[in-house]
This record gives structure tokens, sequence and C-alpha cells, in this order.
């Protein structure tokens, strides 16, 4: 098993303070691995790099006539900012199945946005950033007359739709956990995770999930801001560069598809520092020729983005990523 490689590092009044190291994975619709660095076959949880598919599982049953509009579809994709136009999407999905924020399962939480996080007094449900993925599946056990109070567990009827989907996106059998939401959550390599965001962009390979995978991934190009927010870096990236599709997970996985190109991209950080994962994933992107010219310097903010000190730039994290096993550009 190879070793972890160096992603990214932080410079501080030119000393180098710290070096994250991690795994990356970019491989094709079939399997096949293109590029690498450190171990392409480390296993992670997809944490909320899942929720596309979770989410076309959702569609799926929620089926026609319901008119979800892609701000709606967006924040069943989310991990959102918890910013009120997050907010207002969360409500409207609930409202569809005639629910109410007491329905949600999330944990109780705070915004992940400092400004709306300050103008609330207590944690709440609809807070949690996963609420809007929470909301998609409420509605779907609504539309199939499944139990909404248990749509968490992992032998609920819904959950076991997700599970197949993920073994026929993936080829593999996941290891399960818990999510930090409470939904099961699945492991597996990362050439697995990179396979399975491959085939977002491959009809061919996208089974029953084909119409609705195809619709969460519109609706997370139409409005990216719903995904993420402010100073997010899947929405920077998407707004960036409308090609792709790109989800933030928790303990710093990363992972984007080309939608053109048909390759996906996983980018794991081995210790969970989430502040070398965007600059590690800009990075591949931009070696695999995925990225326009300029649209790196546009992405300073996640590419390199500033160390402080005293309030003021006083270094960067300078991405180290080097990916081996890429002869030349993979972009069409």
């Amino acid at each position: 098993m190879a070793g972890a490689a160096p992603l990214a590092r932080i410079l501080r009044s030119g000393l180098e303070e710290s070096v994250h190291l991690g795994h990356v994975a970019v491989c094709e619709a079939s399997g096949r691995l293109l590029a690498w660095a450190g171990d392409p076959d480390h296993e992670a949880f997809v944490r909320s790099c899942m929720k596309p598919v979770q989410a076309a599982v959702s569609l799926a049953a929620i089926g026609d006539g319901v008119g979800l509009t892609d701000r709606e579809i967006a924040v069943m994709c989310a991990s959102h900012n918890g910013e009120p136009i997050h907010l207002r999407a969360v409500r409207s999905v609930l409202r569809r199945g005639g629910l109410g924020t007491e329905d949600l399962r999330t944990p109780a939480d705070l915004p992940l946005d400092r400004a709306s996080a300050m103008r609330v007094r207590t944690e709440a449900p609809l807070f949690h950033n996963c609420s809007g993925k929470h909301a998609g599946m409420l509605l779907a056990c609504v539309r199939r007359d499944w139990p909404t109070p248990t749509y968490r567990t992992r032998n609920h009827a819904l959950q076991r739709r997700v599970l197949a989907a993920v073994r026929s996106m993936s080829d593999v059998d996941p290891r399960l956990g818990v999510d930090g939401c409470g939904v099961p959550v699945h492991g597996m390599p990362l050439r697995a995770v990179a396979t399975m965001y491959a085939r977002l962009a491959d009809p061919d390979r996208q089974g029953d999930l084909t119409p609705t995978l195809a619709r969460a991934l519109a609706a997370m190009r139409a409005e990216p801001y719903l995904v993420g927010g402010r100073d997010r870096d899947d929405t920077a990236v998407m707004q960036a560069a409308p090609g792709l599709v790109m989800k933030e997970g928790a303990e710093a996985l990363d992972c984007a598809v080309s939608l053109e190109a048909q390759i996906g991209i996983a980018v794991k950080v081995a210790d969970g520092g989430y502040r070398a994962a965007g600059p590690a994933t800009v990075a591949v992107l931009d070696q695999l020729g995925l990225l326009a010219p300029g649209v790196t310097a546009q992405l300073r903010a996640v590419h390199a983005p500033s160390v402080l000190g005293g309030g003021h730039p006083q270094g960067r994290i300078e991405p180290m990523v080097r990916l081996r096993g890429m002869r030349t550009s993979l972009s069409r």
C-alpha cells in the first residue's frame, strides 16, 4: 500500500509551518484509474460527497408532479451554510410534503456561516448543514407512504434504495456506518469514489437513476450557492467552472466530476484538515487540464488562501500535490 503524499503546506512569513498529507484518485466511468497521489485504494467514508446520489434516490421516490425548483433540489444536495436563502429552500421542500421543521431528525446545530449563526439564539435541526438532504428524504417518504420518524435507519425502505444505488454506482459493497447527521454513511476505496463521480456524467452507467441524477446535477450547476454558500469551496469552483460539479464532504474529502470529460476526482486529506482540501483539489483540477485559462487565478481564495497574522496576510496555504500516472491533459 502506498503512503500518503504531500497535498498542501502552510507558509507563514516564509517558514513552512505545517504539511498536510493525503490521497487522490482520478478515474473514468469504467473504473480505470487515470491518475493518483498517495494511495488511490485508501478507504474513506464518502460523507456528504454522497449527497448527489442520495438526492437522486429521493427524487426518484418523490416522482413527477411535485414541481421541485432548482433551488429546492440543490439544497437537497447541499451541505449548506444555514444562510437565509438555504433555510427558505429547506422549508419549501418540507412544505411540499405537508411537513414542518419539527419532522427533521438532523441534530440541533448552528449555521456554518458565522454571520448567520450570530443572528440565531439557539441550535435547531433546521440549521444543520444536512437539513436539505433530510427534507428531501422526508418528502420522499410522504410521497411513498413510508414511515417518516425512522427515515434515518439502515433498514428503512429509502436507505435500502440508497445502498443499492451506491453499490451500482461504485461497483463495491461499501462499509456502513452512521454519518454525523444520523443517516447511513458509506465507506469505500477512493478509486471507487472517483469512479462513482465519473459515472455521474455517464447516463449509460446510472441505471434507473439516469433522469433524477441529471436533475440533481443540473440543479447544482444552476444554483451552486444553494449547495454551499458564502466562502465555500464547492460553490466557488462551480461558479467559476460551470462544466464541473463539486461537493465537499466532512473530514476533508472533496469530490468533483468533469461532465464533458466524464472524469471523477476524489481528494482526501489524511488528517481531516479541511484547509488543505480546497488548494489540493483546485491543483488537481488544474493539472488535469479541467480548468480554463485564468480560472485558477480566479479561484485564488480556494487555491492559495491567505494565512493571517494580526488580521493581515502573512503567508498562504500552498498546494503541493503532484499527480502520478498522468502523461497528458485529460480534458476533452
